[in-house]
Parts: structure tokens; sequence; C-alpha cells
């Protein structure tokens, strides 16, 4: 075959990093705009006191449009791996209760979670898995036979930051179904445990509102909410997920103690 023909028939691969790459160089660059603007840090209860009644109000007479533009938001906010998400679980039991909070908490997170996750994995999963070490590829492989069960206990316990674990599964292969399964699963102990927080802090937010609308109307300017989002990761919530994760190791551990003794046994 003529040189002129292999060159035209050879695959046109040179742009497919490139390609690969686009969607993870569009959220890099829109978390760097938002941050850079500084709009993340509108989001704090600060404000969410100050426009309560504009909320009340939308949320009373558009419920579901309120949930819709809610859940964008925390996809938004996952997607981007900002900071916040706290504060919007906390406020979705403010603005819609603890149960519908919680689940409307739950749906943005898990969404933007898999889209980073799918991001993250289009990106760098396969071409990571194909230049890897042994090393690496047998602790991938380890990870993978028990994605659910780590994935679930990575989710659990609140020690480990929610946008590396997106990250860590994508460029470890995990499959979608099992990422999305275990991390729907894996955050709704704590996403409920600070929507109710939100829901119960609803007489402390109109004492706040009170004092803080008298400071306004009396000094007009300095006036602070005196909010500590911290009161609500209490050392209770925090043992009681961690226990939540060392459970979801257990049948981990069984199924290595089960392989180990058969290969004893065979030996």
């Amino acid at each position: 075959m003529p040189e002129a023909d292999r060159r035209e028939t050879r695959p046109r691969t040179d742009r497919t990093p490139l390609r690969r790459f686009l969607p993870l160089a569009g959220v890099v660059i829109l978390a760097f705009l938002v941050l850079a603007m500084g709009w993340h840090r509108e989001l704090s209860l600060e404000n969410l006191v100050r426009y309560r009644a504009t909320l009340d109000a939308l949320v009373s007479s558009h419920w579901l449009l309120a949930i819709a533009a809610f859940v964008a938001s925390y996809i938004a906010l996952v997607t981007l791996s900002l900071p916040g998400a706290v504060i919007m679980t906390v406020s979705s039991g403010i603005l819609f209760g603890a149960f519908v909070g919680g689940l409307a908490s739950i749906a943005g997170a898990t969404i933007g979670a898999t889209l980073l996750f799918l991001v993250a994995r289009t990106a760098f999963g396969e071409h990571l898995a194909r230049r890897a070490g042994p090393l690496v590829a047998r602790l991938t492989e380890d990870f993978r036979q028990d994605a659910f069960n780590y994935l679930l206990f990575l989710r659990l316990v609140p020690a480990f930051p929610f946008f590396m674990v997106n990250l860590v599964a994508a460029l470890v292969g995990v499959r979608l179904a099992t990422f999305v399964a275990a991390t729907g699963l894996g955050i709704v102990p704590g996403t409920f445990a600070f929507a109710f927080a939100g829901a119960g802090l609803d007489s402390v937010i109109a004492a706040q509102e009170i004092a803080y609308r008298a400071c306004l109307e009396a000094r007009g300017s300095g006036c602070q909410l005196d909010f500590d989002i911290k009161t609500a990761v209490t050392p209770q919530l925090i043992a009681a997920l961690v226990l939540l994760g060392v459970a979801a190791l257990i049948p981990v551990a069984v199924k290595r103690l089960r392989a180990r003794r058969m290969a004893n046994s065979s030996g």
C-alpha cells in the first residue's frame, strides 16, 4: 500500500485526548470563576435569614419550582466541588422540612457527585488504568471487587472529603451503577441528620432574625447573626456515622477471612 494511502487509513487519535479533557476543563474553569468572584460566599445562613420572607413566599407559592431550583443549585455546588454542602443541607430542612429537604439534598448531592464522577472518568479513568504499575493495578482491582462496601464506608464516615471520593472512584474504574447506589445510600444518614437539625433551627432563626433586624434599626451597620454551623456536627453524630461506616466494611472483612481460610486449607 502506498505511504499516502497508509496515512489516510491510519486512525486519527491525536485529537481524542484533548476532547477527553474538555468536560474537566469546563468544570475547573467554572469552579475557579465562582471562587474568584466570591459568589460562593453568598451561600450562608445569614443570607438565608436576610431573605427568609422572600424564600418562604417562593416555597409557598411555587413549591415544586423551589425544590427544583434547590436541587439544581445543589447539583452545581457538588459538581464544581464548592464549599457549602452542609449549609445547603441544613437550609433544606429549614425551607422544606426535614423529610422533603433531606430527599432534595440527597438527590442534588447524588446527581452532582455522579456528574463529577463521569467527568473525571472520561478524563483520566482508562488512561491511568493503562499506565498504572502492577501495585496500583492490584490495589485498583481489590477496590473494584468490593467497590460498593468501600464506597459506602467512605460516604458514611465524614472524615473523607466528598469530592475526593468522587475522583478516587472514577480513577479506579468503579462501575457507574455501583457508584450511584453507594453514594445515594451512604449519604442518607448524614443528610437527614443535618436536615433535621435545620428543621429544628426554625425557632432559633426566628429569634436571630428579630435581634438582627432590631440591631439594623438601632445601629444600621455592624450587625451580625450569631450562627455556628459546627454546632450541628456533634460528637454523637460523628460517632454514629463512623460506626455505620465500620459496619459497611464487615462484609469485606468476612469475605477476605473466608478467602484466606480457603487458601490455607487448599495449601
